[in-house]
């Protein structure tokens, strides 16, 4: 392809010639390649086109992924290379003009050359752009004149103005301030006011087009598109107006149509979008272009709850549905009336909840539920029966695909989303602000403009109730939101047929199907237009083609990418929607794709609903529990309150603790999630000490399945249950895939590193530990050879940077490795442990024993205290040296940042972990069975039995209290109730249990075994 006239010269062009004439086939070189049917002979490909394709050719990596894509669109390498060295003219030679070319040259045709007088370059820039506003306003106004008597013209064509001009000016921003900032340096220009000026003049604006005629296609199709949606609405209106009046407005004539504020949402469908409209007399109604029966089915499914529980009364928003859209009431946000409205509110979400569940919902985010007085009324429905449209990131982990089948799906629990911004809960139970980070302008040195980054924050969303003009939060009515999802889900199972003859009736409904996430889309929308990007059809395909390199590996999303893509062209966020009752689904234009989803949208939900029960009442309960414990600020290591009241204590002997873990393993394996041969949990875990979040548990010792199996095997082999054993097998079978996945990922091995509790040592010891106590045939491969695999990627993570403490540095893989080579003898494991006790050796000398972090922690598991511990028995100088900057944290009592951390690591004890009132926290971490490791020393035998009392009276009377907001249980080690449950075996069984917080080796007689 030719290449176009270099950027920064449309200052200098002349007048000559018709003002504002294009020259032969300018709108060539905007086809897209979808738009570009392969050439039938032609020139020898140019070198420029070689590269090009090499280039291109190389963002889809090795393989033929490339050729697929090509493909997709009818060509091949050849016909590329063709399409990238034929001139537009031959081009345009053999495609029709597109629609779009006319629009563009229309409006050049009616620009006037105007003087520009503004400080703000997006005025500036829309005085350029008028006459693609103006031109589209005129047509507007022509088409809906006959409308006049029913609305008010000149606002709706001024409003409808403003917003196209709103849409435009970002298209342009880049090139408008590449094209300025080329044209100051150059000398042509001295600030953005008269640059803007002088490309009113009709000559230079079709220069500037010709210059980029991607951006001209781009203008002349969302001036189009949009004109065509808003004038579609408005004859859609006056068709329904009588209907909109009885069925939504209560009969009462509100007068002429006042406003139409469209774009609320996203556009699809060629510049469709949602709107309100706003009558003379204030009233409002929502116009929604798409199919609005699933609506009324949800309306019909919410009412069908009231009849058989009366007292949850769930309000729905009315509609007036019509073939293809649809208008419905607009709920406006309203206060709670009292204080006890809260707990209505809140149990009506919860029976929200339970319904959506059942619908097998997705994508209820904050935007789409209005919170009317005690009312929580979702406002839209068009994600039910969203079909599942791929596996978990590890499609054979059961914990994974539970989750993603449960209740958290749905999008109303508590969910964060990451951005530039930070992150934010977008659930409908969060979404108060959120901050997002996005591009900007402004005036540089010169008269330039420069582009910034903004934080920009959203208004407060409507989502959440408020009473006296504060927002009334989920927190303190977590009971409420459980007890409606409990009782609409025993509806349901109570009246199971009756409901799913209700499911059965939306079969051929139409409903949305997000295979991405719009922000992505949004992002990729913004990006792509870059002057860059602008001047070439084939350069823009190529940055979209990101869509295509992302999508490899899997079926569906590469399936629909050409018509992402076609979506993208026409600047909308693409959309794809399903019939419940079918595999198939459609494009935004209509393209049928047979057979692209696994299992229709009404399948599944079919089977989640044949599948309520109270085992998974139970589960989904858990999941609501801990989505909403995630909503608390992470304050990680920290003890938490003491228990009400002063406990007596209670006999602990070693059969009553033994008999107390045993409830706790037995608890474990009736909440495995089980997938062929393997097993596992679902957890809470403390991400990064940042957030909790509610994941499958992955592989750690600390908060991973491998703990948890530890603490099975360890309780199996002092109780002899098999069952116990055969739970701890299963829960090892996945690891196997992740050493292979590791072994191919170095960058995976040093993210995840060394540790002894969040890393491979931890790893490395559990898998030592379990070949103890299961034997080698605990798992397929033998689980000596498992952790001699550990142990060698244990090795490599130790050679990246990262931190030295026990927990997940080299002081943790060091103690983890000296247990390793005790336990089995391997010399490798003593080989490693050499070397990492070298490597802390010498930092804790080159920082004068700090390692590095003057004021970072000090305790045990991440700190110095830690790292001096670990060195005693390999270097005493460099262990004194470290010892002397270990402390606790103020107050702090745990193993983890506390005074029982000091003490196991050779300080003085602190007599508060003797004397004082019992933590409501059982944990290992900072909890009480961290603390009793502290006392496990013959001259506190005393104070040990003591201590084990009381923790046995706390544990039957309140449970097994976890290290997790609000106690919330959850499976791991060192955290939750495997950590317990272990806790208890090691204070009735001492000489027979060794202690995982010291990573200490089976006993084997004092004896290492001989190297093997």
């Amino acid at each position: 392809m030719t290449p176009p006239p270099r950027a920064g010269n449309v200052l200098s062009m002349t007048d000559k010639g018709a003002a504002g004439a294009f020259p032969a086939a300018w709108w060539a070189p905007a086809l897209a390649l979808a738009e570009r049917p392969a050439p039938v002979g032609g020139a020898v490909p140019s070198a420029e086109a070689r590269d090009r394709v090499a280039r291109w050719r190389a963002g889809f990596g090795a393989g033929h992924r490339f050729d697929q894509r090509l493909a997709a669109d009818g060509l091949d390498e050849v016909a590329l290379l063709g399409l990238l060295t034929e001139t537009p003219a031959a081009l345009a030679a053999r495609v029709s003009r597109p629609a779009w070319a006319d629009t563009v040259e229309r409006a050049v045709r009616g620009a006037t050359a105007r003087q520009v007088d503004t400080d703000d370059w997006r005025t500036a820039l829309a005085a350029v752009l008028k006459p693609f506003v103006t031109g589209a306003a005129d047509d507007l106004t022509d088409r809906i004149a006959a409308y006049a008597h029913q609305l008010d013209l000149a606002a709706l064509v001024t409003a409808f103005s403003a917003r196209l001009s709103r849409l435009l000016v970002p298209v342009a921003a880049r090139t408008f301030a590449h094209e300025l900032n080329t044209a100051v340096a150059g000398g042509h220009a001295t600030g953005f006011a008269g640059f803007a000026a002088r490309l009113t003049e009709p000559a230079r604006f079709a220069g500037l087009l010709t210059t980029y005629p991607v951006l001209a296609r781009l203008l002349g199709q969302a001036s189009t598109f949009h004109t065509d949606a808003f004038a579609e609405l408005v004859t859609r209106f006056a068709a329904d107006r009588d209907r909109i009046v009885a069925t939504l407005l209560g009969g009462t004539d509100p007068g002429p149509l006042a406003e139409v504020r469209t774009g609320l949402g996203d556009t699809h469908r060629r510049g469709r979008s949602v709107a309100i409209l706003t009558f003379a007399d204030g009233s409002r109604t929502v116009y929604k272009p798409r199919d609005l029966t699933v609506h009324d089915r949800f309306g019909a499914a919410v009412r069908w709850l009231g009849e058989v529980v009366p007292d949850l009364d769930l309000r729905t928003a009315a509609a007036a549905a019509s073939d293809g859209y649809g208008w419905v009431e607009y709920v406006p946000a309203r206060p709670l009336p009292d204080h006890a409205a809260a707990a209505r509110f809140y149990r009506r979400q919860g029976a929200l909840l339970a319904l959506l569940h059942a619908l097998h919902a997705a994508d209820t985010h904050f935007e789409n539920v209005i919170a009317h007085g005690d009312q929580p009324v979702l406002v839209d429905t068009e994600a039910l029966f969203h079909p599942a449209l791929a596996a978990p990131v590890d499609s054979v982990d059961p914990a994974g695909r539970m989750l993603a089948e449960s209740v958290q799906r749905t999008g109303l629990l508590p969910l964060v989303a990451a951005g530039e911004g930070g992150t934010a809960d977008v659930s409908a139970l969060g979404g108060t602000t959120v901050t997002d980070i996005v591009a900007d302008w402004e005036a540089g040195a010169r008269g330039t403009l420069r582009e910034v980054r903004r934080t920009v924050t959203s208004a407060a969303a409507s989502n959440l109730p408020r009473l006296d003009g504060h927002v009334v939060e989920v927190t303190g009515h977590e009971k409420a939101l459980l007890d409606g999802f409990r009782t609409a889900y025993d509806a349901i199972t109570r009246h199971r047929a009756e409901f799913t003859d209700l499911l059965g009736e939306c079969a051929d409904d139409e409903v949305r199907v997000a295979v991405r996430h719009s922000r992505g889309y949004a992002r990729l929308l913004a990006e792509s237009t870059r002057p860059e990007l602008l001047r070439d059809g084939l350069t823009r395909d190529n940055a979209l083609d990101v869509l295509w390199v992302e999508s490899a590996g899997d079926p569906l999303r590469w399936r629909v990418c050409r018509h992402e893509v076609a979506d993208l062209w026409a600047l909308d966020v693409p959309m794809f929607t399903a019939r419940p009752g079918s595999a198939d689904l459609w494009s935004a234009t209509g393209h049928r794709l047979p057979g692209a989803l696994e299992r229709p949208g009404l399948a599944s939900a079919l089977a989640k609903v044949n599948a309520m029960s109270e085992v998974d009442l139970r589960d989904q309960e858990w999941i609501i529990a801990a989505a909403l414990a995630t909503r608390t600020a992470a304050v990680a290591h920290r003890a938490a309150a003491p228990l009400p009241g002063r406990l007596a204590g209670t006999a602990a002997p070693p059969e009553r603790l033994l008999v107390s873990a045993c409830a706790i393993a037995d608890q474990l394996v009736a909440r495995t999630h089980t997938s062929g041969d393997r097993v596992n949990w679902l957890g809470l875990e403390l991400v990064d000490d940042q957030r909790w979040l509610v994941l499958p548990m992955g592989a750690s010792l600390g908060t991973g399945h491998l703990g948890v199996a530890l603490f099975l095997a360890q309780v199996a082999d002092l109780s002899g249950v098999p069952r116990y054993a055969e739970a701890a097998r299963q829960a090892l079978d996945g690891l196997p895939r992740l050493f292979d996945l590791m072994r191919g990922r170095p960058d995976l091995v040093g993210a995840i590193g060394c540790g002894g509790f969040h890393g491979f040592g931890g790893i490395a010891y559990g898998l030592a530990r379990l070949t103890t106590l299961l034997g080698d045939d605990g798992l397929e491969g033998g689980l000596r050879d498992a952790t001699r695999t550990a142990v060698e990627l244990a090795a490599a993570a130790a050679k990246a940077p990262g931190p030295a403490g026990v927990a997940s540095g080299g002081a943790g893989c060091l103690a983890a490795m000296t247990a390793v080579h005790t336990e089995l003898g391997l010399r490798e494991a003593a080989d490693l442990a050499k070397e990492c006790a070298e490597g802390l050796a010498e930092l804790v000398r080159r920082t004068g024993g700090h390692c590095g972090a003057p004021h970072g922690p000090s305790g045990f598991a991440d700190g110095t205290a830690g790292i001096a511990w670990a060195l005693a028995g390999h270097d005493p100088e460099a262990a004194e040296l470290a010892a002397a900057h270990a402390r606790a944290e103020d107050g702090e009592l745990g193993w983890c940042t506390g005074a029982a951390g000091l003490a196991m690591a050779g300080g003085a004890l602190d007599p508060l972990l003797v004397d004082r009132p019992v933590l409501s926290d059982l944990s290992l971490c900072h909890g009480e069975l961290g603390i009793a490791e502290a006392l496990t020393t013959e001259h506190l035998a005393a104070e040990r039995r003591k201590h084990a009392g009381l923790i046995l009276d706390a544990y039957t009377r309140y449970g097994a209290v976890c290290g997790t907001p609000g106690g919330v249980p959850t499976p791991g080690l060192l955290n939750g109730v495997a950590g317990i449950g272990y806790g208890l075996l090691r204070l009735g069984h001492p000489e027979r249990v060794p202690s995982v917080l010291l990573l200490q080796p089976s006993r084997h007689d004092g004896q290492p075994r001989q190297p093997q």
